[in-house]
């Protein structure tokens, strides 16, 4: 089953590292971010984990949940935390939970499969997916990386500032673009609303002397 942009995502309960869990309640009024991995104890995953948990405090301070799935049982997730947090040099508590999804079962729903890559049964693995969640519970992005390729979760908080900022305002974000930079007026604002919503802004002259190119400070 695909999930389109703009769905709400269909909730369903599992377990967990953090306990058995109802996935809307467990966002409750945040926005989230669901990111599956192939397997426990595999080395890129490892690497991927260990930074979302240097950067809950940026999670948090976006108002943001993470929550990880993998295919194998809570106590073999509880047993490679250990080994996340030695190779990562972090202690104590595990700040977000992971989920179990030993049969498959949300990896098929989702389209989490990754059928270039196989365990050593000859079962699919999970692809990296991401999948970034309203606090309205609809999906904001998704993202499908192969098995074989870690992913940038700096890219992913620029990412989440940049729809974050966009939910709110009538802007859109342009290439390469980084907090505090110049963003772009949507076409759907109407020039005499621009002046006032953007009282800053400029447009960039083109040879089609169309004036779609218009440019603001952040908002």
């Amino acid at each position: 089953m695909g999930i389109n942009l703009g769905d709400v995502f269909p909730d369903f309960t599992a377990n967990t590292t953090k306990g058995s869990i109802s996935f809307h309640s467990f966002l409750g009024d945040s926005w989230g971010i669901l990111f599956s991995h192939p397997a426990d104890f595999t080395p890129v995953c490892t690497t991927e984990l260990g930074r979302v948990n240097q950067l809950l405090a940026e999670f948090e301070k976006r108002n943001v949940k993470p929550i990880a799935l993998s295919c194998d049982p809570v106590d073999k997730h509880s047993d490679w935390i250990k080994d996340i947090q030695a190779y990562s040099a972090q202690s104590g508590d595990w700040g977000y939970p992971i989920i179990a999804d030993e049969q498959r079962e949300l990896a098929v729903r989702f389209g989490m499969l990754d059928p270039d890559e196989k365990d050593k049964a000859g079962m699919p693995l999970t692809a990296r997916c991401v999948f970034i969640i309203g606090p309205d519970k609809k999906l904001k992005l998704s993202l499908l990386y192969p098995a074989s390729t870690g992913r940038n979760f700096d890219e992913i908080i620029r990412v989440i500032d940049s729809l974050q900022l966009t939910a709110y305002k009538k802007v859109a974000t342009p290439v390469n673009w980084q907090p505090g930079g110049e963003c772009m007026v949507l076409p759907s604002v109407k020039p005499e609303d621009a002046k006032t919503l953007f009282p800053e802004h400029y447009t960039k002259e083109l040879p089609s002397g169309k004036g779609y190119m218009r440019f603001t400070p952040q908002p």
